[in-house]
């Protein structure tokens, strides 16, 4: 090639190095034509003065060295004096170069899938100058494609639900495998899929991979299914690869399966003591289908006696059968009833399998049960004339054992001391009645079985005391009347008025009169009114408060009552020395500035009752305090100096019976009472005395006998008092005294050689405070 285009012509070798040449191919640059051999399976194109040239080598070749194919230069004559040279991807790694022939070799084996193109570049060198002889020349190597790759499912594990019963051709799920190898590379990534598990009940298209339902299935007998799929390569043919995958198929639930139940008939049994609402038993139906579609609900489809009905569980689908109403064993001890079941939710198009509604039958046996008697009416009332004498009848009350043995009913009332009820139910008074008093009785009755004292009812009784005229009116108060000395006569002084303790079926109406020894002489008369009240009227002019300043008037008052009773009642009516205006005011007030005037009297008196009282009482104390005082003399004298003295340290054993008088006296030692001398010479002699001295002593004993004689005597002292006197120390001890009376008193005057006479013990304190010790110092 001429005019730009330096390497004229390439020589292309393939497969076995037998180079094939392709007709002459033509192209234009600069508007001239020109030819070049390319060789066969390589394509040209002219660009920039540069052929462009391909080689195609097979991948997974196994040779060490695979032949390529051949660069070579028209310039080259064969002096072996040009140098081939090999640059790009790969080159030295994958591809080398024969230097001198230009011949190219694949030395690895290559994977069309990791890198199907490589882009060279190939130079030629004349070794003697060391120059390029021609520009760097492009070609490129591609790698073909052999069917080494099985098909893959990418998107596995495959997981498809469909409804049970689906018809044929129903849409399962769509599978895909892909290949790795080129699909442009004749059939090597032409798939074909196919099951080899899971005929006769689904079915797959080849090419595309769906898979449908080619038979109905009934997912209460299966309702999962696997499937399995392969898909090969090459469209199937000889020496194709192969890849598999599995699809779970779970079916869906159907409401195709109405509930049934397991048992035919059941039998249940209740306490006829049961309350409603209680559970007697449950029934179940069992249905093949799952979740919503085996909701069930339970009812009463045959109850003649409407006493039972049936809920449903909804976590157990359960019925329970619940008592609706009281049951009565000696009435009806068995029952029959007949219970259905159907689901919840029925879907239109699956009513054909609803049609007709489970049932079975429930047989209910009441259990008798102890029950308490029972009264024939839920109340009694009954009513009594009051002023009846005792023992009087009441009423009868009445109560039943309902169980079969009929027990004897005992009766009694509870907290009443005016009533009594005898075994027949027969209640009687024990009081007489009084309606005034107390006009209804509530009264609680007992019913008790003889049989089973356990079993009691209890019923209200209310009784009523009947109203007889036995109260005779009175005054409705306490009048005050007064009149006048001036009075005239036919003057009214006072408006009078009566009540009735009775009660009347009508109004009560009063009548009053005079009483009939006061009629005729009377200084004052009465008008009854006729609405139950009456006037007093003076029956003279003037009254003298001097001769006579008090009547009392008697005046007779009569009730409506059957029969009528009346009463007598005087009106006390005082004299009055009037203001001269006529009014009264002044003697009422009188009255109460009198009543007032005793009142105050009788409080100041009860005052002084009082303070009597309590000065007396203060008087007796004191003298029993001066009392006591003198009975105890000798404990006022010089009180705040007593020294109690204690001689003699414990003596072992022979200490323990300190309160023994006895073994006090077991002592014969004898020691002289001495005049009391200064604190610290008789605290430094104890320890001597303490050997001296015994309870025989004169002095004790007498001691002793004063004290015993003041205790006998002192009408003050509690039992309890004991004097107990200490007056000496035991000298049992072989330690002697450790009293640290006198430890104070100083060292000066102090004498310690009796501790040397101690005995061992003290052989350290002898050493210590000695005359010794006292001469070091």
């Amino acid at each position: 090639i001429r005019r730009g285009i330096r390497m004229s012509s390439l020589l292309l070798f393939f497969m076995l190095g037998v180079p094939l040449l392709s007709p002459r191919l033509t192209a234009t640059e600069n508007g001239k034509t020109e030819h070049v051999e390319q060789p066969v399976g390589s394509h040209l194109r002219v660009k920039r003065g540069w052929v462009w040239n391909q080689f195609f080598v097979p991948e997974e070749m196994n040779s060490t060295s695979h032949h390529i194919g051949r660069l070579r230069s028209d310039l080259d004559n064969g002096n072996n004096s040009f140098q081939y040279k090999l640059s790009g991807p790969g080159a030295g790694r994958l591809f080398m170069i024969d230097k001198k022939t230009g011949d190219i070799y694949a030395i690895e084996k290559l994977d069309r899938e990791e890198r199907a193109l490589y882009m060279l570049r190939a130079q030629v060198i004349d070794t003697s100058t060391g120059r390029a002889v021609e520009p760097e020349s492009e070609f490129v190597i591609r790698v073909s494609d052999i069917n080494d790759n099985e098909p893959k499912f990418l998107d596995e594990p495959y997981e498809a639900i469909v409804p049970e019963m689906s018809p044929e051709g129903t849409f399962v799920i769509q599978v895909t495998a892909s290949d790795a190898d080129d699909p442009s590379s004749g059939n090597n990534a032409r798939l074909l899929y196919s099951l080899l598990q899971g005929q006769p009940y689904f079915s797959i298209e080849p090419t595309t991979g769906v898979i449908r339902i080619s038979s109905q299935m009934d997912r209460e007998l299966q309702d999962e299914y696997w499937v399995i799929v392969q898909a090969k390569d090459m469209i199937g043919q000889p020496g194709a690869l192969s890849g598999t995958t599995s699809v779970l198929v779970k079916l869906s639930d159907l409401n195709d399966n109405k509930p049934i139940f397991k048992e035919s008939l059941y039998r249940l049994t209740v306490p006829e003591s049961a309350p409603t609402g209680t559970s007697i038993g449950k029934i179940m139906a069992h249905d093949n289908d799952i979740g919503q579609n085996a909701e069930m609900d339970y009812s009463i489809e045959e109850d003649d006696s409407q006493a039972f009905d049936i809920i449903t569980n909804n976590e157990t689908q359960e019925g329970i059968v619940v008592l609706k109403k009281k049951l009565d064993f000696e009435y009806q001890n068995h029952y029959g009833i007949r219970a259905k079941v159907k689901n919840r939710h029925i879907d239109e198009h699956l009513m054909k399998f609803h049609a007709e509604a489970s049932t079975t039958f429930i047989k209910i046996q009441v259990e008798d049960v102890d029950e308490p008697p029972v009264f024939l009416l839920p109340y009694y009332a009954f009513d009594i004339l009051e002023e009846n004498p005792h023992g009087s009848f009441v009423g009868i009350v009445s109560a039943i054992d309902p169980d079969n043995r009929k027990s004897p009913i005992r009766y009694s009332i509870t907290g009443s001391k005016v009533f009594h009820i005898d075994d027949n139910g027969t209640i009687l008074t024990t009081n007489t009645l009084d309606r005034e008093i107390n006009a209804w009785y509530n009264l609680s009755i007992t019913a008790t079985e003889r049989y089973n004292v356990q079993q009691i009812s209890t019923v209200p009784v209310y009784v009523q005391i009947l109203n007889i005229n036995d109260h005779a009116p009175e005054f409705s108060q306490y009048y005050e009347t007064y009149v006048c000395e001036d009075a005239d006569s036919g003057q009214v002084i006072q408006t009078i008025s009566a009540v009735d303790r009775d009660e009347s079926i009508e109004d009560h109406h009063f009548y009053f009169n005079l009483s009939v020894e006061d009629t005729n002489n009377s200084s004052f008369v009465i008008i009854d009114n006729q609405d139950n009240t009456a006037v007093i009227l003076t029956n003279r002019t003037g009254f003298s408060l001097q001769e006579e300043p008090v009547f009392y008037v008697p005046i007779l008052i009569a009730d409506n009552g059957v029969p009528s009773l009346t009463s007598t009642n005087t009106l006390t009516i005082y004299v009055c020395d009037c203001d001269d205006d006529g009014s009264t005011e002044s003697c009422r007030n009188k009255e109460l500035m009198l009543s007032m005037g005793f009142r105050i009297e009788v409080i100041v008196a009860i005052l002084i009752f009082i303070m009597i009282i309590f000065g007396f009482i203060f008087l007796f104390l004191g003298l029993k305090q001066q009392r006591r005082k003198t009975l105890f003399p000798e404990k006022g004298e010089d009180f705040g100096e007593n020294i109690f003295r204690y001689d003699d340290e414990g003596g072992g054993e022979e200490d323990t019976e300190a309160f023994d008088i006895v073994e006090l006296r077991s002592r014969t030692v004898m020691r002289d009472r001495k005049a009391r001398r200064s604190t610290t010479a008789e605290i430094r002699s104890l320890y001597r005395q303490s050997l001296q001295v015994g309870p025989d002593s004169a002095i004790f004993r007498k001691f002793i006998l004063e004290k015993l004689d003041e205790a006998d005597n002192d009408p003050y002292a509690p039992p309890f008092d004991s004097l107990q006197t200490f007056a000496f120390e035991g000298t049992g001890s072989l330690a002697g005294s450790l009293s640290s009376f006198g430890s104070a008193i100083s060292d000066q005057d102090e004498n310690y050689d009796y501790l040397n006479d101690l005995g061992p013990r003290f052989k350290r304190l002898a050493c210590m405070f000695g005359s010794a010790m006292q001469s070091n110092n």
